[in-house]
């Protein structure tokens, strides 16, 4: 893709630390007229338009957007892919829900034009919604992993998958065995892991459809390729907790399952979270593991909520994410406004500027990609979007009576959904126009 020197003037806002230990304001770096230089797919100054226009050729392409806000591309810490056919699916709580929705959806991508199909439209509505990276599970088959790797290449997007691991307590037609579970993900590593701005995630689903010798393998495959991502599911669900002890009652609880398999470290992401106790939070911590926050998803479930200032108070990574489709929307906008009712619901706030955080640099620090991804400075992959002012006519009249940009973010986060989102660039490309 041709890439040249660019610049982007307007409204420009990014987290640089986390409100929960440096407080708010030292949090973000907000510019009201600001500009974002791009060469060749990286930042190369961000700052006021007034300090960094005089410095730039007269001939560079400026493009000004008036009534709008440039943020960091945003990052979905936990999604499945093969749900996309199935979002808004009525009437069950997890495990059921599973059996009745999850499984028949996933058994489409046995054939690989469904698979193509479906990675074409789910990878389209992540950067219609301004996601331009994200954690993905894939069904039992490879294929659903190639096709959406080869249709993120094209685009050049940062996106991290992994196919599932599911070996028993499922149905017959999705389950795989530990060895071909083993030599499946090892040839999806060896032909995508590191590719372009392509990462592999070693992908169990979680600890009920894993037998131990499954789990085992997992953590070896961690073992031989230092740099892979792991990526399962834990403590969603009142039922799930209790089935892990059922089936693991030689282990302390369910995350003592995926230590005692190697399964936590510094790539190690976990979604849900939602049934940790404090000792939990704090081995993960520990561990440099982190957890995916998934609001809407576990509201939608019924499953409970996540107890954000537990995980802040043990220093434990936490992203967000969308989790369709048990979550029933693209827009991180919108899970940002299911987890600040979330947080409500447990007498805590959930500050726009903590809200920022979790949707772009909080998660690069729970993938490692804090020095790539999820901020505006210098240096960084040119993953960014344009949000619109007057996407809406309610957001419209409504941000005239915003005092400050806090109130601004707040607005947007609330009102806000895909109709914002004007644009969206990936290593400065343009990957999405309203």
């Amino acid at each position: 893709m041709p890439l040249t020197r660019k610049a982007y003037r307007a409204a420009i806002l990014h987290s640089i630390d986390d409100p929960a230990i440096v407080g708010i304001d030292a949090s973000y770096e907000y510019f009201e007229d600001g500009l974002l230089v791009i060469d060749n797919g990286r930042i190369s100054a961000l700052g006021h338009a007034s300090d960094l226009l005089p410095t730039l050729p007269a001939d560079i392409d400026i493009t000004h957007y008036q009534d709008a806000l440039i943020t960091p591309g945003l990052i979905d810490t936990h999604i499945h892919l093969p749900q996309t056919g199935m979002v808004g699916a009525y009437g069950e709580q997890l495990l059921d829900w599973l059996n009745t929705y999850t499984f028949p959806c996933e058994s489409q991508f046995a054939d690989k034009a469904h698979a193509e199909e479906v990675a074409d439209i789910f990878i389209k509505e992540l950067l219609r919604n301004g996601t331009t990276t994200a954690l993905v599970f894939g069904s039992v088959h490879p294929q659903s992993v190639n096709a959406f790797f080869e249709a993120a290449e094209k685009l050049d997007v940062r996106m991290i998958a992994g196919k599932v691991m599911m070996d028993r307590n499922a149905p017959d037609y999705l389950t795989d065995t530990a060895e071909s579970s083993y030599q499946q993900s090892k040839a999806l590593i060896e032909r995508w892991h590191g590719k372009g701005r392509l990462h592999y995630a070693v992908t169990p689903r979680f600890a009920p459809t894993s037998t131990p010798e499954q789990l085992a393998l997992a953590g070896q495959l961690l073992g031989e390729y230092p740099d892979l991502y792991m990526q399962t599911h834990i403590s969603e669900n009142k039922q799930e907790v209790q089935w892990v002890k059922e089936l693991f009652p030689e282990r302390s609880g369910y995350l003592d399952v995926y230590d005692h398999y190697k399964l936590l470290g510094e790539r190690s992401v976990f979604a849900h979270g939602v049934h940790l106790c404090d000792d939990e939070c704090a081995r993960l911590a520990e561990t440099g593991s982190a957890v995916a926050f998934c609001p809407t998803s576990n509201l939608f479930l019924g499953s409970g909520l996540f107890n954000l200032p537990m995980a802040e108070k043990n220093k434990l990574n936490v992203g967000l994410g969308t989790d369709v489709g048990g979550g029933t929307s693209f827009s991180l906008l919108q899970t940002l406004n299911e987890a600040y009712k979330v947080m409500q619901l447990q007498g805590a706030r959930l500050s726009p500027f903590k809200s920022l955080y979790l949707a772009t640099l909080g998660g690069a620090r729970a993938l490692r990609l804090e020095g790539r991804i999820g901020t505006l400075q210098p240096g960084t992959d040119a993953d960014f979007l344009v949000l619109d002012y007057n996407a809406t006519s309610l957001l419209s009249y409504r941000l005239k009576q915003a005092k400050d940009i806090a109130e601004t973010l707040f607005v947007l986060m609330t009102l806000g959904d895909d109709r914002a989102v004007m644009q969206t660039y990936a290593a400065g490309n343009l990957v999405h126009q309203r």
